[in-house]
């Protein structure tokens, strides 16, 4: 089947491989940056909703397709693993069955600004949980942000495997890149180390923080008492 085919999937009927493109995932005013395109979109027949992924333009495509491969095989109930691939000489693209979701920023967004001290808790515990799976696994993440959190009614799904491997390789400064959020980006990886777990820790402490506050960086006062423990043991060297 064809790969991605129209605009920039700025304007709608577009494909990607061979779905057909319904409407962007992602706020494209939001502030927060996005690892990848993201879509919801329809197969042929009708019968399939699917959240399609696809490198942002500008980015290298090679990289996003390994990190894509290396996702499918994420295991444990809050992981965003993809369950399709682009086929050989096609631009890169993934899908999995879309669940009903919402980005995180889109989440704070709709719900008028941070959220409950029990549910920051609920999706950090998850998200922890998603972690150490992956790490159990020899798996480092490597793209943990606001925006690769998409919050469903079962709890988080926690996708962009790989984000910041995908962005450039190790040895190359990643500050700065193009759908890198720097708050949550570890500084290790900011500066072209190998991502390794305790980045993903950093990571985590961010996008608590930014559940809880808005901001991945934000002033400690501006935390929940509760949370300033948890969110500081994550960012700690």
């Amino acid at each position: 089947m064809g790969g991605v085919r129209g605009p920039e999937h700025e304007g709608a009927p577009g494909h990607i491989g061979p779905y057909t493109v319904i409407t962007r995932l992602d706020d494209p005013a939001s502030r927060i940056p996005v690892p990848e395109q993201r879509f919801l979109a329809r197969s042929a027949d009708g019968d399939r909703t699917v959240l399609v992924g696809a490198p942002l333009p500008g980015t290298d495509p090679g990289r996003f397709a390994v990190e894509a491969g290396a996702a499918r095989y994420l295991l444990g109930q809050w992981a965003s693993a993809p369950s399709e691939l682009s086929g050989p000489g096609e631009p890169p693209w993934h899908a999995r069955p879309y669940l009903p979701c919402l980005p995180l920023p889109t989440a704070l967004a709709v719900h008028g600004g941070p959220l409950p001290e029990p549910t920051v808790r609920a999706l950090g515990a998850a998200l922890t949980e998603a972690l150490t799976i992956n790490h159990g696994q020899g798996l480092t993440h490597a793209g943990v942000s606001p925006a690769a959190v998409l919050v469903a009614g079962d709890g988080p799904r926690l996708g962009c495997f790989g984000a910041a491997r995908a962005a450039a390789p190790d040895g190359t400064a990643r500050s700065g890149l193009p759908g890198l959020e720097p708050g949550s980006l570890p500084p290790e990886q900011a500066a072209g180390g190998r991502p390794r777990p305790l980045g993903d820790l950093y990571a985590l402490g961010a996008v608590i923080a930014y559940a809880a506050t808005g901001h991945t960086v934000p002033e400690r006062d501006r935390l929940p008492v509760a949370l300033r423990g948890i969110v500081a043991a994550c960012l700690s060297r």
